[in-house]
């Protein structure tokens, strides 16, 4: 791998919207999966959005060293992993990767690849509209859990706090209020930096 782009920001930000069109417009990015012990939502697949996994794969890939990062939330739902697994994917890929997360994960990747080969992609959205996203998103889950959805809002205010940010060293932010112009911005950003 010469460059991991990580596409991160506040829940409902639209940051899986703009993976999916980054990937779509740069073909040429391969991809490497994070595995979750969370319940998967309505249409996503395993091994595409996440390998969706159980409490004991998470512990055994921890006793195997193969766990670069991970991360557990305790969620109304009880509590939900989410790990980068060094698993085989970042030696098969040649050129650029681009990757999704946390600010915190993107922390330790940053430190187990180093800060030249780790480009952050970071995603904002006004508080209102990215609430009345979020509201939307749930609505149209068969079992919409609202409570579940008010935690990660809050809790994505400390975690993506102004004090995080510069510690990880977040200097460019990509406003997302007109997707084509921010999916523009990021794009060039990219292709300069490849």
């Amino acid at each position: 791998m010469k460059k991991l782009f990580y596409v991160m920001g506040k829940s409902a930000s639209g940051k899986d919207t703009i993976y999916k069109r980054l990937l779509k417009e740069m073909p040429e990015l391969e991809t490497a999966t994070l595995y979750t012990t969370r319940p998967m939502r309505d249409g996503e697949k395993d091994g595409v959005e996440y390998y969706f996994t159980d409490e004991a794969v998470m512990n055994r890939l921890r006793e195997e060293g193969k766990v670069i990062e991970s991360r557990t939330y305790q969620t109304v739902c009880g509590p939900w992993t989410y790990a980068t697994v060094d698993d085989g994917q970042f030696e098969r890929i040649n050129g650029g990767c681009l990757m999704i997360g946390t600010l915190e994960s993107y922390g330790r990747l940053k430190e187990y690849f180093g800060a030249e080969r780790i480009f952050p992609i970071y995603v904002e959205v006004e508080d209102g509209l990215r609430l009345l996203r979020a509201v939307e998103r749930e609505r149209q889950q068969k079992t919409p859990r609202y409570a579940e959805l008010c935690r990660r809002f809050l809790a994505d205010e400390a975690d993506f706090s102004e004090e995080n940010l510069r510690k990880c060293g977040i200097s460019v932010r990509y406003e997302n209020t007109d997707l084509e112009k921010c999916l523009e911005q990021i794009l060039t950003d990219i292709r300069k930096s490849l």
